[in-house]
């Protein structure tokens, strides 16, 4: 795997007057400055590589360039793919030789490689590219919370008992294609777990409905005994390659998987549908596909299934940092973490901070002061005086307006990059979504302010 194409194209080859073309020469001319992020795609690419000895691979220059006009311009593979062949800008851009047309397959594959650590790595080295030209310097600093869906569907209890049953019957029919010791017998209830599902959702007799959940819940444990029963089995399976080998082995990791997660909605749906009981949002399976996804609640607002995603932006819009953890964090604990992260950016503590509200506490008000911090202005104050708080009351209002604008970051990040909901499955995959969007909304607006 290359860093870099052997004979590049010319800087401004082909990428017009057009403003598009204008931000991607200003991202290509921001790119080339940092040369040092390739490094980290270099080494993603290169793990568990094999030597290229066939068709003309993508060097690591070319694969994060793909990646940012994918994240910039909100593309699918498919139409990345179509634009690379089509576009002489978006091809100038990530310097693909002539007849060098990469597929959505191939595009995917090498994207889908750069870790969220490396894209992390990749945002800080941008960040700190500004401080010598004094875009931002870090000194004052503004910080809020928002939450990013997941790919799912709303999850309720009788859709996952029908996922889990669908999907473990499906897995023990692929396991039946292997030389296995034993036939293991199971029978396809999807059929009768669909027309119960409907019935659940459409009953209006509270007593038809619990029929029906009764229904699902016997099936979905038929389903659990049929996995039991196979597993065994499909281990002493005999392979002929080690390829086939490799697909047994992932096969019975999703049946195990799915088999515990299954397990899981029998014993929640009993709690909450037949017993009346409370289920705690950290103990209840949201799905079989992402089951890293988290409830996320907030007071009077709607319930989001994703996670909760911790920005940090400063006064030139750029976004300097993001924090993401499972499960629904308090907002208060949230706020020494990102100022810590900003002290490893930096190598300081910014000089000034305004948060929203949720941050507030007495206890994150003496940590930050006794950290270093001049300045903290919380929008709320939730029994804390301004003057505790900043030293006049002229700079907490311009410090509370000042906080008032990482709601716009926020929202363009949604609107214009794609967080409003993530595509790529994985909790690794969801942090790689994020951070890639962080990193191509963050060269827009640095581009965006040389072209103006």
């Amino acid at each position: 795997m290359r860093k870099k194409q052997d004979a590049q194209l010319g800087l401004f080859h082909g990428l017009g007057s057009s403003d598009i073309a204008k931000e991607l020469r200003e991202i290509s001319l921001l790119l080339d400055a940092n040369p040092q992020v390739l490094d980290y795609v270099h080494s993603d690419l290169s793990k568990n590589c094999r030597v290229d000895t066939g068709a003309q691979g993508m060097t690591a220059e070319q694969v994060l360039r793909a990646a940012i006009l994918k994240q910039y311009r909100q593309l699918t593979y498919r139409e990345l793919a179509f634009h690379l062949e089509d576009s002489r800008a978006f091809r100038a851009f990530t310097r693909l030789d002539l007849g060098h047309y990469p597929g959505f397959s191939t595009l995917q594959d090498n994207i889908i490689k750069i870790s969220s650590t490396s894209w992390n790595e990749i945002n800080k080295i941008i960040i700190l590219s500004t401080v010598e030209t004094g875009v931002e310097t870090g000194r004052k600093v503004r910080i809020d919370a928002t939450a990013v869906l997941c790919n799912i569907l709303r999850p309720s209890d009788s859709s996952l008992l029908r996922d889990g049953v669908r999907i473990i019957t499906r897995w023990l029919f692929r396991g039946q294609r292997f030389s296995l010791p034993a036939k293991y017998d199971f029978v396809d209830h999807r059929r009768v777990m669909k027309k119960r599902f409907t019935e659940v959702l459409n009953s209006k007799k509270e007593q038809t409905r619990l029929a029906a959940y009764k229904d699902l819940l016997k099936y979905a444990r038929r389903v659990c005994g049929y996995a039991e029963t196979a597993l065994p089995i499909l281990e002493k399976a005999s392979c002929k390659t080690p390829e086939e080998k490799a697909v047994l082995d992932k096969l019975l990791t999703k049946i195990r998987n799915a088999h515990a997660l299954l397990l899981r909605v029998i014993d929640q749906t009993e709690r909450r549908v037949l017993k009346k009981e409370s289920v705690p949002s950290g103990e209840k399976v949201t799905s079989f596909f992402e089951p890293h996804t988290d409830i996320i609640v907030k007071k009077n607002r709607e319930t989001n299934f994703g996670h909760k995603v911790v920005f940090t932006s400063g006064s030139s819009n750029l976004i300097i940092d993001c924090l993401m953890q499972r499960g629904n964090p308090a907002d208060t604990d949230q706020l020494m973490p990102m100022l810590e992260r900003q002290k490893e950016i930096y190598g300081r503590m910014p000089r000034q901070i305004a948060t929203d509200g949720g941050y507030t506490s007495k206890d994150n008000l003496a940590k930050a002061k006794e950290a270093g911090i001049k300045d903290v202005a919380f929008s709320k104050k939730r029994g804390l005086s301004i003057l505790d708080m900043v030293k006049s009351a002229w700079v907490y209002k311009q410090l509370k307006n000042f906080r008032a604008g990482i709601e716009a970051n926020i929202s363009a990040l949604k609107r214009a990059f794609g967080l409003r909901r993530c595509n790529w499955s994985g909790w690794e995959g969801f942090q790689q979504y994020v951070w890639s969007a962080v990193v191509s909304y963050n060269l827009l607006v640095l581009a965006r302010r040389n072209v103006n």
